[in-house]
């Protein structure tokens, strides 16, 4: 996803601390954005509850090893945002195009063009520096993260993530297991044959198992940790917005996805400069039948 060549903002008129910078202790105005501009391509994991339409049934597990690949173009000026409050700001961002397909079958999965961005200090509200993500799902979900960025020496701390869904509006902490999620169970509900090659229980237990067993062995000496949410908390701002297809009505929801975190690390290797390699963990609650669905993707990708 390029933009043209002679496209840079200039806002009219002008901004009048046109100097400010999201991160100055960065010299590149994009701040911790920085490292990613490029192309990144790797493997990954992809889990989903999803909806399925069959009499005494309302759920089917697909499990997908992933090919991804993430392109990321710097956008040309700082992008203005015009305030009330208080005064004017400038953002500096990266758009970027995300494929993913399966690894095993070759199919498409999944495709999000979006928009990175650096935002600085504000005092009205009263919020640090933040980076944001503006992602455009073409299953009829648009997502807006926000969150911080941490560098700190060392590899990056990588908790383990559960797919166990639980009960609509109940606690996270009282999970629910499904057939379906133990490989050895036979079920029709579950992705079966060659789409499950190189799939484990592992992987099903704790995707972000994917993440650790990529770095293992490595000596990593820096990482840019980008934590993010829809949430309002910790940081102010975020969501998403759905069709009204998953989001349904009265009788309940097709898949409604309601909240979406992630967190990305940019991590530089023994005896490089600046970070090649890209780690993301994200999970999305998809909610329908009464029950909140985890669905969760990993990916290790490699700057080209």
């Amino acid at each position: 996803m390029e933009l043209s060549p002679d496209f840079a903002f200039r806002p009219l008129p002008a901004i009048e601390n046109e100097t400010l910078r999201p991160f100055p202790q960065v010299a590149n105005p994009l701040g911790p954005l920085a490292p990613l501009a490029g192309t990144w391509t790797g493997r990954g994991l992809n889990v989903i509850w999803r909806p399925d339409h069959v009499p005494g049934q309302d759920h089917f597990l697909e499990l997908n090893l992933t090919s991804d690949q993430i392109e990321f173009t710097a956008i040309n000026g700082p992008i203005p945002n015009r305030g009330l409050l208080q005064p004017d700001i400038n953002m500096f961002g990266l758009t970027y195009l995300n494929q993913i397909s399966d690894a095993n079958v070759g199919a498409g999965l999944h495709i999000e063009p979006g928009i990175w961005a650096a935002v600085p200090a504000t005092t009205d509200p009263k919020m640090q520096p933040t980076v944001v993500r503006m992602a455009s799902i073409p299953h009829g979900t648009v997502v807006l993260f926000q969150g911080t960025a941490k560098t700190a020496n060392g590899g990056p701390d990588i908790a383990i993530k559960g797919i166990k869904p639980f009960a609509l509006g109940g606690p996270p902490t009282q999970t629910i297991d499904f057939p379906e999620q133990t490989l050895t169970n036979h079920t029709n509900f579950r992705t079966s044959g060659a789409g499950l090659t190189g799939i484990t229980q592992q992987m099903v237990n704790n995707p972000n198992s994917v993440l650790t067993g990529a770095i293992a062995g490595q000596h990593i000496t820096s990482t840019t940790t980008l934590r993010i949410t829809t949430l309002n908390h910790p940081v102010l701002g975020g969501g998403a917005a759905n069709t009204a297809f998953l989001k349904g009505s009265a009788d309940g929801a097709n898949a409604d996805a309601v909240q979406a975190t992630a967190t990305f690390w940019l991590e530089t290797l023994q005896g490089q400069s600046a970070p090649t390699q890209l780690q993301y963990t994200q999970t999305v609650l998809l909610n329908f039948a009464g029950i909140s669905w985890p669905h969760v993707t990993v990916g290790t990708l490699h700057k080209a």
